[in-house]
């Protein structure tokens, strides 16, 4: 007789990650939805600024995957403090509460993002041999960037005090048409403000790249390892990988099975 499926709760089900997950993972866990406003697709409709209305989709799951924030990179305090930070404690503490045992938390490379503003558009060159790890210093490039150390942080503590399994990814450029070259794409980051030639931006994208499958992928193996605790990068096996992507290998067995063009 199979195993019951693991019960998933899915916060911000309905952005570009959460709508991956829901494609690619649907098959492995028994998946829940959490979004803010009613969705075309089963949901408990709530926002995670306000605990006492998200404490009833965490009854009886036994992991959470959180995507819900505000999302670009330029978002103003007065959306950050709410969405970000006010919901991702929420969001943690709701699971502490609900006796969730393994929360995944989108993360960002934005966490990192100095080292970039510093390094490019050198850094994105096929030879370059600079890589970032998950032991280095953060630094958040925005009030976004800040957000996801907070997140980090706090994963950390709910790890150590409480015992919840954490897993923190940092998410390359994930994209809803999932192409990699798409010109859309090429000006996503504050680094590219100065970046003049749509050529520096697309090497940019061939680095940083994450498909929707290779993000799937990434996130059902943080729900399946053996692990308590872990900080790890998300991009596809582009040809330049300036964010290491071997601890995720080692600790979740992380394999990308897509790549950014050359």
């Amino acid at each position: 007789m199979a195993e019951p499926k693991r019960r998933v709760l899915v916060t911000g089900a309905e952005g570009t990650i959460g709508t991956a997950v829901r494609e690619h993972l649907a098959d492995r866990y028994e998946l829940r939805a959490l979004t803010k406003e009613p969705a075309d697709f089963p949901s408990h409709a709530a926002d995670i600024a306000d605990l006492e209305a998200i404490l009833p989709a965490f009854a009886g799951v036994d992991a959470v995957v959180h995507l819900a924030a505000s999302p670009a990179v330029e978002t103003p305090w007065e959306e950050i403090l709410p969405n970000n930070l006010v919901g991702t404690y929420n969001v943690f503490e709701a699971a502490r509460r609900a006796g969730v045992g393994r929360v995944v938390f989108a993360s960002s490379n934005h966490a990192i993002g100095g080292y970039e503003l510093d390094g490019a558009p050198g850094l994105y060159a096929l030879d370059d041999p600079r890589v970032y790890d998950h032991t280095v210093v953060v630094r958040p490039d925005s009030l976004y960037g800040v957000s996801k150390v907070y997140g980090e942080a706090l994963g950390r503590l709910y790890a150590d005090r409480d015992g919840i399994a954490v897993v923190c990814l940092r998410i390359g450029a994930v994209r809803a048409g999932d192409d990699p070259t798409a010109p859309e794409v090429l000006a996503s980051s504050p680094a590219l403000l100065n970046l003049a030639t749509e050529e520096v931006r697309r090497q940019r994208m061939r680095a940083v790249w994450l498909s929707r499958r290779d993000c799937a992928e990434l996130i059902g193996r943080a729900l399946d390892a053996d692990i308590r605790w872990a900080v790890v990068y998300g991009i596809s096996n582009n040809p330049r990988q300036f964010w290491d992507l071997s601890h995720a290998r080692e600790v979740l067995g992380y394999e990308p099975r897509d790549a950014a063009p050359v």
